[in-house]
């Protein structure tokens, strides 16, 4: 399976000719649901999920998501489907897990919306915005590294509780050059302590996983 990371909260996953799409929001600028058989949106916010994106996508695409994204997409030509903590199914060839219900807290002002994260594959986790831990073993984790709704403590925190194998960047667009190279500082101090792979991937980056 290869995963390959988009612009901000966006990542493709292709497995024997299928294209599983992660988030596709409004700050991925790429082309990214080309050739896309199935969409994973993990909550509302416009830099998860870009209606005008879905909208012109191929009818047959398939969409899984929460309750609160799905009320949001009913002109949406693709078939939406709703999903929720617990759930298990099956889309273009991919085993998909839900974990999750809430998005971390925000602004006090701003309610807190409903939040899934996708456990692919048995190999891939993608918690959304926030830092759910799934009821199973992780080997790929994509962690947030940059919002207003996350400090550094909790992001080491999370990668020592759920310890995969392997673990990348996402949620990152916020952040300049300066930002970024403090990204990969902390990574890397992460990776070293624990002897895995954590990193910040390039937006257009691959990596084949077993």
């Amino acid at each position: 399976m290869q995963l390959t990371k988009y612009g901000h909260a966006c990542v493709r996953l292709e497995k024997d000719g299928k294209v599983l799409v992660i988030d596709p929001g409004a700050f991925t600028r790429d082309p990214v649901l080309d050739g896309a058989d199935a969409v994973l949106i993990t909550h509302e916010h416009m830099d998860h999920v870009d209606v005008g994106k879905l909208t012109a996508a191929s009818p047959d695409l398939e969409v899984w998501t929460c309750e609160g994204v799905a009320a949001e997409l009913s002109e949406v030509p693709a078939k939406v489907q709703v999903v929720r903590h617990g759930d298990a199914f099956e889309t273009a060839g991919f085993r998909v897990r839900a974990f999750g219900e809430w998005h971390a807290a925000n602004h006090p002002d701003v309610p807190i919306v409903q939040n899934v994260g996708f456990l692919v594959e048995d190999e891939v986790f993608y918690p959304g915005d926030s830092f759910t831990v799934p009821e199973a073993e992780v080997g790929t984790l994509l962690v947030p590294t940059g919002a207003p709704w996350l400090k550094l403590p909790e992001v080491v925190e999370y990668l020592r509780t759920v310890r995969p194998a392997r673990a990348y960047s996402t949620h990152d667009a916020l952040y300049g050059d300066i930002g970024l190279a403090l990204v990969d500082n902390w990574l890397k101090m992460e990776a070293d302590k624990q002897g895995a792979d954590i990193r910040r991937l390039a937006v257009g980056e691959s990596v084949t996983l077993a």
